[in-house]
């Protein structure tokens, strides 16, 4: 007998996960499943961090069930995104998923494709996102302008110079309104460009 954990979300403490609740249970039955875990978020879709979908995200990679049943992907992910992610992670553990709503039951063909087919569109969309903003980058470059952080503007030879009479990192630091790493990069620079010479 397959081992089945039941995930709930309400957006408000006035809602009950009854309804969920007692759709899920009827087809855990019907298919029987037997449930080992009941999950219950009571926040909002839009929210992070949920409790209860993070505890089963935790008890999934520990392997305590076989299957994950949600009333509806909206109750279980706040973007197609973040579906894709928790639903990949549960592929990753072999863990199948299944929607009553949507009647989506990746142990099957069909629901297996659909996954395939939603992730492809997504990777699809990374990948015009990404291509949009290097193609901006690009254009940025043409017309002169900066990309990224402006190199800081330091006194390379005054940093020395207060580096050789005995000024720690920290002072140095703090006299040129610098990081210590930013002084260190500076001393061992000018080292490398005395022995390359």
């Amino acid at each position: 007998m397959k081992r089945a954990a039941l995930y709930l979300r309400v957006s408000t403490v006035d809602q009950h996960p009854e309804t969920q609740l007692h759709d899920l249970r009827g087809l855990a039955a019907q298919r029987g499943f037997a449930i080992v875990e009941e999950y219950t978020d009571r926040i909002s879709g839009v929210k992070a961090k949920r409790p209860g979908l993070d505890q089963l995200l935790a008890d999934a990679r520990r392997g305590q069930f076989d299957i994950v049943l949600v009333w509806a992907f909206d109750r279980l992910a706040r973007s197609v995104r973040h579906l894709l992610e928790v639903l990949d992670e549960l592929n990753r553990l072999e863990i199948e998923f299944i929607s009553f709503r949507e009647n989506i039951d990746t142990g099957g063909p069909l629901g297996r494709a659909l996954v395939v087919i939603i992730g492809a569109i997504a990777e699809l969309e990374r990948n015009l996102i990404i291509e949009r903003v290097r193609a901006g980058m690009r254009r940025a470059k043409l017309e002169g302008r900066q990309i990224g952080r402006r190199p800081l503007d330091i006194d390379r030879a005054a940093i020395l110079r207060d580096r050789q009479h005995g000024l720690s990192l920290t002072q140095v630091a703090k006299a040129h309104n610098i990081s210590r790493a930013m002084v260190s990069r500076v001393v061992k620079q000018e080292r490398q460009g005395a022995l390359a010479s």
